[in-house]
């Protein structure tokens, strides 16, 4: 890690990307629809950050870690209107309590060098999604004991530390219908995404007045009328 002592970089000084593209879309929309799940589930929180394809500098002589998603509590969701450029560990001074990686045809290490790079850095949660499995399950959650990582059996899986659960299922995100991650309270009930609380809502407007006609309907049979 870095010593304390010695003149740091900020984040406006340090890269902030790798330049490595995606090779895989669902590693920008899987992280995407998660972040904004919770923008919707903690609205009127400001005390966590949700990174996509970041990079978080831990020390800065080394090459930062690029999660396809992170969370991190306890720190500014905006730091100011430029927002951030990178997720710097010597300014920020708390580590993610997860990361997520999406498994692509590529694979850059998720199993093995990964592990113990987010295990030496002290993240709590650690998951990964992989789409490509045909027999093992393509979800995975391990959390942080003893310095290793142990796998969490479920889903959805509960996070005690974050306050709340994550699983995948099949739904709907932009119009493609496959099989997603989401957010889920204690009870394992799926928070709605966005667009699905405004459906529902819609829903119940259009419920409601087909309910007042039908109650008009009556009303005139009774030969009362209904805008009297």
């Amino acid at each position: 890690m870095f010593d304390s002592h010695t003149r740091l970089p900020t984040a406006d000084e340090l890269p902030d990307s790798d330049d490595t593209p995606v090779d895989n879309e669902l590693q920008d929309l899987i992280p995407g629809l998660l972040k904004r799940l919770l923008a919707s589930i903690w609205a009127e929180r400001r005390d966590w950050f949700w990174g996509t394809d970041m990079g978080i500098y831990f020390d800065p002589d080394d090459t930062p870690m690029v999660p396809d998603g992170f969370l991190a509590l306890g720190v500014p969701r905006v730091k100011d209107e430029n927002l951030r450029r990178s997720y710097v560990l010597w300014e920020e001074k708390v580590v993610p309590v997860l990361t997520l990686e999406v498994v692509s045809r590529t694979r850059r290490s998720e199993y093995r060098q990964k592990k113990l790079d987010y295990a030496e850095l002290g993240v709590r949660y650690y998951v990964i999604y992989n789409a490509l499995r045909q027999v093992k399950e393509s979800f995975e959650v391990y959390r942080l004991e003893g310095g290793e990582y142990v796998r969490l059996e479920g889903n959805p899986v509960w996070l005690p530390e974050v306050g709340l659960a994550i699983g995948a299922e099949r739904g709907v995100d932009q119009g493609i219908e496959r099989e997603w991650l989401y957010w889920y309270d204690e009870s394992g009930c799926r928070y709605p995404t966005p667009e699905e609380r405004v459906e529902a809502a819609l829903r119940s407007a259009e419920l409601e007045r087909e309910r007042a006609e039908r109650l008009a309907a009556r009303l005139r049979a009774l030969g009362i009328d209904p805008d009297a």
